[in-house]
């Protein structure tokens, strides 16, 4: 066996020495964490709501691994991670330290992420046509994507439908 293990060592030096292929350069890193670098999402939903599964499932295709609880009352949830009064809709998410309320797109998410703002999370207020998991054909009802401060003001962080 170690003269086997001698033999291929001595073919891998030679194939070398003879200008055998090198290898690959080493790719750039991504702005946005991989899928496999992604936190895990934990989803708070109402067990009777098809749109907050339809947004589970937009995240699962976007690289997300998630875990859904179904909740009768998200009201202690969203007051626990500081969603403002008013701001939300749907159902509440947590992911790297930062909630997400709402229709929110992946993209966002890992645009927040990757720039780690000081913040308390997103949230897409309503619930727009055309955002994740509200998906009627190919039409898009104009929303935004709020960043909600440490001290509760929101801020645009993105407008939908992107402009081309």
């Amino acid at each position: 066996m170690k003269r086997i293990a001698q033999v291929l060592l001595t073919i891998g030096v030679l194939s070398f020495a003879v200008g055998a292929p090198a290898a690959d350069p080493p790719r750039k890193a991504e702005a946005a964490p991989s899928a496999s670098a992604l936190p895990k999402v934990e989803v708070h939903k109402s067990p009777s709501c098809g749109c907050c599964g339809a947004w589970v499932e937009h995240m699962e295709h976007n690289g997300f691994k998630v875990t859904t609880h179904n909740v009768d009352n998200l009201g202690p949830i969203k007051e626990r991670v500081g969603v403002p009064h008013g701001k939300g809709p749907c159902h509440t998410a947590e992911v790297g330290g930062y909630f997400v309320e709402g229709h929110v797109p992946a993209e966002e998410i890992k645009r927040l992420l990757a720039e780690k703002p000081k913040a308390k999370g997103l949230t897409v207020p309503r619930m727009p046509i055309g955002s994740p998991g509200m998906e009627s054909g190919d039409h898009v009802d104009p929303y935004e994507v709020l960043l909600v401060h440490e001290d509760g003001t929101t801020s645009v962080y993105a407008k939908y439908p992107k402009e081309k």
